[in-house]
This record gives C-alpha cells, structure tokens and sequence, in this order.
C-alpha cells in the first residue's frame, strides 16, 4: 500500500500517479513534479489517498514542491513563449517547403525541451527543420506527429451537437469506435451525420454503447415473433430509447403496426439474423478508428 496523489499535465489529459512526499494537497493545487520529460508543473486531479501496490507502477517519483507564485510566473511565461515559438515554426515549415500542419508548441517547465505537434498526410523528413529551429532555441527540439483526433483535442471547438467537444472537456483518452455502434444504435449510416469535426466517427458512440447495449437485450428485435395483450405478431420496427415495439398484429396484417412497450410482450421465436435492410450497410469510406 502507498499514499499518492494523481497530477494532470493538461486540461483533459491522463492522470499519473507520485508521492505526495508528506504533503496534504488538495484538488486544483499546482505542483512540481520530475516526469520522463523532466521537470514539470501539473495540476492535482486526485487527492492524498492510499492505494494497492497492484495499482502502481514502481518507482513511484516523489513530489518536488507544491508549486510557488514564482513557478506559476514562469509557467505563464512559457506560455507567451510557445506562442512566439509557434510563428516562428510557421515561417520555418514554409522555409523548408514541408507537408505539415502545426498544431501546436509546448516548453517543458524547465525550458530543456520544446515540443512541436503537427499532423500530415504520411511521413514528413524534418530533419533539417529540427537543426534549424535547434539553431534559433538552443534548446533540445522534439517535432510529434500526431493524429486528426488528438488534433481535435488539442485545439478544441465545438461539434455537430452543439457542445464542446468531448475529447476537449472530458474525455482522457480515445478509444476505438466501430461503425458496428451506430448500426446497432439506429443512427444514419451516412459518413458525414456520424463523424465528427475530426472527421473520424464520433467518440460519443462509444460510451453511450453501453446503454444500446443492455437494451438490446430487454427490447424484441424487428423480425422478432412475440405474444401481445392484444395477440400474437412480427416486431415491424422497435425504440431501444423509449424501450417500446411496434408490432404487427398478425389477427390484422394490413393494420397499422401497435405499439407496446417491451415489458407487455414475450417472444416467441427470435429474429432470424440475415443482411442489413436496405440503406444499412456500412459506407465505404466510412472506417473504424
């Protein structure tokens, strides 16, 4: 058993674990920290607790300081640095003629290393680029080329729905989303409605994956034979949300379909699986991620 905190070197980023050293901290204090990176401020996430060795990663670094007003200066500082460095990577990426997007610049705490993220379409030679900004920063110079997703949460914006991104405000990490999610969801199969700005599909199928997933099992599906108050009939179309069925009644076929919420009916045989209604199937530009 050990005691730690948790510290966030970003706004919505993974939470890592070290020595509180003695100190009681509580939730929003800034500390400084020794990272694989080196020296650096990040924010606690996670009160003084105890943990199972089982949860840790060994050695466990210790707590250099809660963070001074002059270490919260000199992060502001570096602040106004990544921006200056940020033009001036601009002006080199067009210099050297590079395919590359940047997206953003970051100073390590003690200023021994600076970070470049960009994206491009494939691989890109910067090796010339990294001597000539080494040249300008007299500092160690890191280029990481990083993907359209951690693009989107990194500069942030807001999506299709109206809110802030999720992977901007909440989400510490991606995790794999299917097309299989949207289909089993009920949503459009058309590429542009279920991707998001990044123009991967959109990381809210994942979590709420959960929720389709259990009701699938409570609610009959469509093609399911099942036993209503009112008779017995064929599941014409169902709403896992509202948990209801609409079934057509086999004593008058030509009727309109009745619905019934999924607790009123029992199946009696279970729909045969077989291929996708039409409008169904998966795009083909439409990939997991």
């Amino acid at each position: 058993m050990a005691e730690i905190i948790g510290v966030r070197f970003k706004n919505v980023g993974k939470v890592y674990y070290f020595d509180p050293d003695g100190n009681t901290l509580k939730r929003g204090d800034r500390v400084i920290v020794e990272t694989a990176r080196g020296v650096e401020c990040g924010e606690v996430a996670m009160e003084n607790r105890i943990v199972g060795d089982e949860d840790l990663v060994q050695p466990l670094k210790k707590l250099i300081r809660p963070a001074t007003a002059a270490d919260l200066k000199k992060v502001e500082e570096n602040h106004k640095k990544e921006k200056s460095a940020f033009g001036i990577c601009l002006r080199k990426i067009a210099a050297h003629k590079l395919e590359m997007k940047l997206v953003g610049v970051e100073y390590t705490f003690d200023n021994s290393k600076i970070l470049f993220y960009f994206t491009a379409d494939g691989r890109v030679d910067f090796r010339e680029l990294v001597k000539d900004l080494a040249s300008v920063f007299r500092t160690r110079i890191e280029l990481r080329q990083i993907g359209v997703r951690d693009e989107a949460k990194m500069l942030g914006g807001v999506g299709v729905c109206g809110r802030p991104f999720c992977c901007s405000t909440f989400l510490g990490g991606f995790q794999p989303v299917s097309i299989k999610m949207a289909k089993e969801q009920g949503l459009s199969l058309n590429p542009v409605k279920i991707s998001g700005i990044c123009g991967r599909l959109m990381c809210c199928l994942k979590y709420e994956q959960e929720t389709y997933a259990g009701l699938m099992k409570v609610v009959p599906a469509v093609n399911a034979a099942v036993m209503t108050p009112q008779g017995s009939g064929v599941v014409a179309d169902r709403n896992l949300l509202s948990e209801t069925v609409s079934v057509r009644l086999n004593v008058s076929p030509d009727s309109p379909p009745r619905t019934f919420r999924a607790d009123e009916v029992k199946v009696l045989k279970t729909a045969r699986a077989g291929r996708p209604r039409t409008g169904q199937s998966p795009p083909k530009n439409a990939e997991d991620h």
